[in-house]
């Protein structure tokens, strides 16, 4: 049994969580968002607190409890505060920057990468080698950020590639002689 699911969910002021039988719409000042519910797990408001529970007794329903009651904290947390993703671009001669909607890369290849962003998401350049990903749905800013890394993972040698920013690449040594 899930005990994420017994944790309440509280809803800040100015943000509007709307329930129907199938789904949830939280609405707040950066956003709106939507997610249809599982049939196995019931969300009930009770004033400005979420609780979820399992209608049946059975595992699935006891794990999509948990897993709902993540899902709508995240996104009360994306339509209150917002959602970022820091990316670093590690190597020489490799950059990044934005042309409106599109992230060019410059990653070591015989062509520039170009990225476009989805709908919802923004992202900016600090500096050559940052990235900075924001949005207010978690799943999507993530999304977006793994697969900008994907263009080029760090290898394990000299750590060049697209990184998180929190990450941490274990080096191997390189063969000797």
């Amino acid at each position: 049994m899930s005990r994420i699911a017994n944790n309440p969910v509280n809803i800040p002021s100015g943000v509007d969580v709307g329930l129907e039988s199938d789904s949830v719409k939280v609405k707040g000042p950066k956003g709106e968002l939507s997610m249809a519910l599982h049939a196995g797990v019931e969300v009930s408001k009770d004033g400005s607190v979420l609780t979820f529970s399992a209608r049946a007794k059975d595992k699935l329903s006891g794990a999509m409890a948990g897993t709902t009651r993540a899902l709508i904290n995240n996104m009360v947390l994306g339509v209150t505060q917002g959602v970022e993703k820091k990316l670093e671009i590690v190597g020489v001669g490799y950059r990044a920057q934005m042309q409106g909607k599109v992230l060019n890369l410059t990653l070591g290849f015989s062509h520039p990468v170009s990225y476009e962003l989805p709908d919802g998401v923004t992202a900016e350049t600090p500096s050559q080698t940052e990235i900075v990903i924001r949005g207010i749905d978690k799943q999507r800013v993530g999304q977006v950020a793994a697969e900008i890394r994907a263009f080029r993972p760090p290898e394990p040698y000299k750590g060049k590639g697209v990184k998180y920013a929190d990450e941490v690449i274990v080096r191997k040594e390189a063969k000797k002689k």
